[in-house]
């Protein structure tokens, strides 16, 4: 097993369970990376020294902070817009499971005092439908963006997701930045799977497994036909070097271009 590539086949027990931690031995993220999962009627204490972002992924719970609360639900990661509550260090908060539920936490260091912020989809980023179009559709996928830089410059942390369809590629073209980047899976079967690029090497992907993107290396993904592939996105900004867009690799920069089209076999002619 690649360092690269983190496998939890069983999933996740009650209680928070880390993937990734900040200072570990092996490819250091600078980010703190795990799961909560919660039993319906249980309270959790969300305050942290760290800049903490916590995503709602299945059940439906309250979120506390700051003197203001939110109760929401999901039962659907494809299907449904996300619930993230983005919290500065220092800042109280809690949640309460009023159903069973399960939380994604990233973390990172952060010096900065801002705002905490909940977000729904009135105030995401951006919701789109990237790839439409282009490659007859072979890189369609959906692309959430909670938050970047653009609506929190004072954040060291972006959190996205994407929703990759069944036999199609997301993360298209291939891509690369200096910046740590986390992808964590999720299928829409449990045999569900995929495939992952981080530089020349592939990764098979399976459900609950987390990839580690470092090294400026180029990563692309696809799903493999029948089975759709989610998965979060949660980047650290470096100092002196935030990020903003990717740099795309050269020679298959032009299949992001309006209209772009690749070879056409006759037989579908």
């Amino acid at each position: 097993m690649s360092d690269y590539l983190l496998h939890q086949p069983e999933g996740f027990a009650f209680g928070y369970t880390p993937i990734t931690e900040i200072g570990e031995e092996s490819l250091d993220t600078g980010m703190n990376f795990g799961i909560i999962k919660m039993r319906g009627g249980e309270e959790r204490d969300l305050t942290s020294k760290l800049e903490s972002a916590c995503l709602l992924m299945d059940g439906k719970v309250t979120f506390k902070w700051s003197g203001e609360e939110r109760t929401v639900e999901r039962t659907s990661i494809f299907e449904e817009e996300p619930f993230a509550l983005h919290l500065p260090p220092g800042c109280l908060a809690s949640v309460r499971a009023e159903a069973d539920a399960e939380i994604a936490l990233n973390q990172t260091a952060n010096d900065k005092s801002f705002a905490p912020m909940f977000f729904d989809k009135s105030n995401v980023l951006d919701s789109e439908h990237r790839g439409k179009g282009l490659l007859d559709d072979a890189s369609y996928r959906i692309v959430r963006t909670i938050f970047d830089i653009r609506n929190r410059p004072e954040a060291k942390l972006v959190l996205g997701e994407v929703v990759n369809f069944p036999g199609r590629w997301s993360s298209y073209p291939p891509h690369h930045h200096p910046q740590p980047e986390i992808y964590h899976y999720r299928f829409t079967e449990p045999q569900g799977y995929g495939h992952g690029e981080l530089g020349d090497e592939v990764y098979k992907l399976h459900q609950y497994d987390t990839l580690k993107i470092m090294d400026m290396k180029d990563h692309a993904q696809c799903a493999a036909p029948g089975y759709g592939m989610y998965y979060i996105w949660a980047i650290r900004h470096l100092p002196g070097d935030p990020y903003t867009v990717p740099e795309f690799t050269e020679a298959h920069a032009w299949a992001k271009e309006d209209g772009a089209q690749g070879w056409q076999p006759s037989v579908f002619e």
